[in-house]
């Protein structure tokens, strides 16, 4: 998910996408592609909207599907969902993931070994300085949002999600339950969490594992020190 305009941080972008931000050598989503790439996944779709030529440009040479929300500054990810849909099918498991979020290789490697489904990342490390938060019990979602206070959070959403096969028919029928009720405003989670009464959202506590969400500037200083750490 590439879409968005990434307001918080967009004064330090210089008008390009948070996802285009250079992580080392590389833009951080040329470095999500290479290393989903590694790992041998190899088919991926990208949806654009803002500032489309920097993804562009940071991608040459890779291979992709591209789909675009050209009405990215008045919807959310699930409106860029919507778009690429066809994209989504019935005979395979998919990772879905926002491109700003930038993650060690150990996080993809949990990822594809995990056989629950939906399954969504969080990180119970981060209670008090998380962003979009969960309440979950026995690895299932119970509560979600940015409103729920320190007491009720048991973790940040990672921005990370596993879907399997099995649950991809019930997921674009709800997603364009949706669109047609007009939710463009919702992200693409809202499927999910929207459905709790008839569908168990897991999770899966990343707690040790490095990942960022590049949404302020002080995000984008704690990968590079990560990186720098790492060498």
């Amino acid at each position: 998910m590439a879409a968005g305009i990434g307001s918080r941080i967009s004064r330090h972008l210089n008008g390009q996408p948070k996802c285009c931000v250079r992580i080392g050598d590389i833009e951080l989503i040329r470095y999500t592609v290479e290393l989903l790439n590694k790992k041998a996944i190899t088919d991926i779709a990208i949806v654009t909207g803002y500032s489309e030529s920097f993804i562009v440009d940071s991608l040459k040479g890779l291979e992709y599907k591209s789909y675009k929300n050209n009405f990215y500054d008045v919807t959310n990810s699930i409106a860029s969902t919507w778009f690429a849909q066809d994209f989504l099918e019935d005979n395979d498991d998919y990772i879905i993931m926002n491109g700003d979020v930038f993650i060690e290789e150990k996080v993809v490697d949990l990822l594809l070994k995990e056989e629950t489904s939906p399954l969504f990342l969080s990180d119970s490390s981060r209670i008090e300085d998380a962003d979009y938060k969960f309440q979950w019990k026995n690895n299932k979602l119970v509560k979600f949002g940015k409103e729920l206070s320190v007491e009720e959070t048991t973790g940040e959403y990672v921005g990370i999600a596993k879907i399997n096969k099995n649950d991809i028919s019930f997921m674009k029928k709800r997603l364009n339950e949706l669109i047609s009720e007009q939710k463009h405003n919702y992200w693409w989670e809202d499927i999910f969490y929207r459905s709790l009464d008839q569908k168990n959202v897991f999770i899966k506590d990343i707690n040790g594992l490095f990942w960022a969400e590049v949404d302020y500037i002080e995000d984008y200083e704690r990968i590079k020190i990560y990186l720098e750490r790492d060498k």
